[in-house]
């Protein structure tokens, strides 16, 4: 079964690729590989004309809230598609998510139709999307691999690489270009943790030096590309 809510906490790290070599074979018999293997995650980040959601973010509030369309590589009309709420409190993340087509997703997203469907965290994302009035902003993908702790499957670690992301054409179906931004050679890690993180894990870091770090992706292609060029562009981003 697919799970759609989540609650854990989330943390961030930029290593070398010296440091991933390191790590992977350090923690080999501690993990396992998902079955999916490297893959493109890609995503449709919504947010206000004057992107509110991330600014609020990025000011680093205990409560924020992020709204995105998600896929696994460039969707057809009839592939699967994740709509998601993700909310941070306290440093708890909790992530709502609803499945359904592409071409729904696009219906509801770029032209206003309601999903064919009816619940709970659907009616959920709907009603933070009228009270933003929120509209797709942003592409962002990156490239992905993704392991699991072999005793808490929960426990999850993910490094991604080639992070790019572009401000026009905010579609999943256009394709994975956009500017690249994460530094060559770089990767960013996620511990993604339902508790407490292993003691095994914590002392691994600690001897390759590995330290957490506060980062959005969004957040850092807002700063560093929207932010910079606002004034010279100008404009609304929502039809």
């Amino acid at each position: 079964m697919t799970q759609n809510i989540f609650r854990r906490y989330e943390k961030k790290y930029k290593i070398t690729r010296e440091q991933y070599q390191e790590l992977i074979s350090r923690m080999i018999t501690k993990v396992i590989p998902e079955q999916y293997g490297k893959h493109t995650i890609c995503n449709v980040y919504l947010d206000t004309d004057d992107f509110q959601l991330i600014r609020n973010s990025l000011e680093k509030p205990p409560y924020k809230e992020k709204l995105r369309l998600r896929s696994y590589g460039t969707p057809k009309a009839e592939d699967l598609v994740y709509l998601e709420l993700k909310k941070k409190y306290d440093g708890v993340v909790y992530k709502r998510r609803v499945m359904m087509n592409y071409s729904d997703a696009y219906r509801y997203l770029y032209q206003g139709v309601l999903p064919p469907m009816d619940n709970q965290i659907l009616r959920e994302i709907d009603y933070a999307l009228q009270f933003y009035q929120a509209c797709p902003a942003v592409y962002l993908a990156y490239e992905r691999l993704a392991f699991y702790d072999r005793e808490n499957p929960e426990l999850r670690i993910t490094f991604d690489m080639d992070i790019r992301a572009r401000k026009y054409a905010p579609e999943l179906h256009r394709g994975t270009y956009g500017t690249m931004f994460l530094e060559k050679g770089t990767l960013l890690m996620e511990v993604k943790i339902p508790g407490a993180m292993p003691v095994w894990m914590s002392q691994l870091f600690s001897e390759l030096e590995i330290y957490p770090i506060s980062y959005s992706k969004y957040g850092t292609y807002y700063q560093e590309y929207i932010m910079k060029n606002e004034m010279e562009q100008g404009g609304e981003i929502c039809a």
